[in-house]
């Protein structure tokens, strides 16, 4: 399949492998002090992002960036405050998915109207939709813009995976170009990448080399927010055809993938951006605030990958 003419136009590294970038990290939504939004914060830790640890592109209001606990009004805020500090540098990527489908193209519609380079819309959670209600969501909310899509499998989240099958149907879509793949599932991963079309994203950390290995274009990552440069140049080295850089990348960077998700990952990257006095701010119930013995943890865990600022 081929890719929607808007990939011309993004800013950054596309190609039709990989349409978004190489890098592309699930953008925290930094909080004020009393709950609200912060909108510079948003903008600043968008920058550092791209400019000092050159990231690709940034997905926002997904997972990473709360959107189950933002309003629509607080996400297209945070998104227009994006696109405004970062976007002629990187591709915005906004998340759009909802468990109702008619939500989903509203915030895919609002999206592209304030200037998202692409859409990203997780399987309907909660629902428990069949096979058949998959395509036809994304296939509506890809018909509800002009730009190109993502879908996101992350059935730990949303209690039904997406068929290989299925996936290749919702694929005919010419808009719906590429798969953000959370399954933890080799097998059906390269099923995937064989048959579908797509171009194949690692949604797992942990993950990351193996799916580059197997053919994925690139990564969106949690730990990005820390390691980004890292991630990079491992994806570089694997695609220059230097395994061996790449293997020792990921190997020193295991106890950074396991270590910001020894609880919710969104938990402990804001721990981890606050102690380096990026904008974060807390989180938004249900879920809480990492513990005195979290950060502890936390920062013997990214000692001992070598991150900067940490000592054990």
């Amino acid at each position: 399949m081929h890719p929607p003419d808007t990939l011309l136009a993004m800013p950054g590294p596309q190609s039709s492998q990989a349409p978004f970038g190489i890098l592309l990290t699930a953008m925290i939504t930094p909080f004020a002090a009393d709950g609200s939004v912060d909108l510079d914060g948003a903008g600043e830790l968008a920058r550092h992002l791209v400019d000092t640890l050159g990231h690709d592109g940034l997905v926002i209001n997904g997972t990473t960036g709360e959107s189950a606990t933002k309003t629509d009004a607080e996400d297209l805020a945070v998104l227009k405050a994006v696109i405004d500090a970062v976007g002629d540098r990187a591709t915005i990527v906004a998340g759009v998915g909802t468990n109702d489908t008619a939500h989903s193209v509203t915030s895919a519609r609002a999206a592209a109207s304030v200037g998202a380079h692409g859409v990203m819309a997780v399987s309907p959670y909660y629902n428990r939709p069949p096979q058949e209600g998959l395509v036809r969501h994304f296939h509506a909310i890809a018909d509800a813009t002009d730009l190109p899509m993502l879908t996101y499998d992350i059935p730990k989240r949303t209690g039904v995976a997406i068929d290989t099958d299925t996936l290749c149907r919702i694929a005919e879509h010419p808009r719906i170009v590429a798969n953000k793949d959370a399954k933890g599932d080799l097998d059906s991963a390269q099923w995937g990448m064989a048959t579908s079309g797509l171009a194949w994203y690692s949604g797992d950390d942990i993950l990351n080399l193996p799916l580059l290995a197997l053919g994925a274009a690139g990564m969106i990552s949690v730990v990005g927010h820390l390691v980004g440069d890292r991630l990079k140049a491992m994806a570089l080295a694997l695609a220059a055809g230097d395994v061996t850089t790449a293997r020792a990348i990921n190997a020193e960077l295991l106890p950074v993938y396991t270590g910001m998700f020894r609880t919710q990952g969104v938990i402990l990257t804001k721990a981890a951006l606050n102690a380096q006095g990026l904008p974060a701010g807390p989180v938004r119930l249900p879920l809480v605030d990492a513990t005195a013995e979290q950060i502890h943890q936390l920062h013997m865990d990214l000692a001992a990958g070598k991150v900067s600022g940490f000592t054990s």
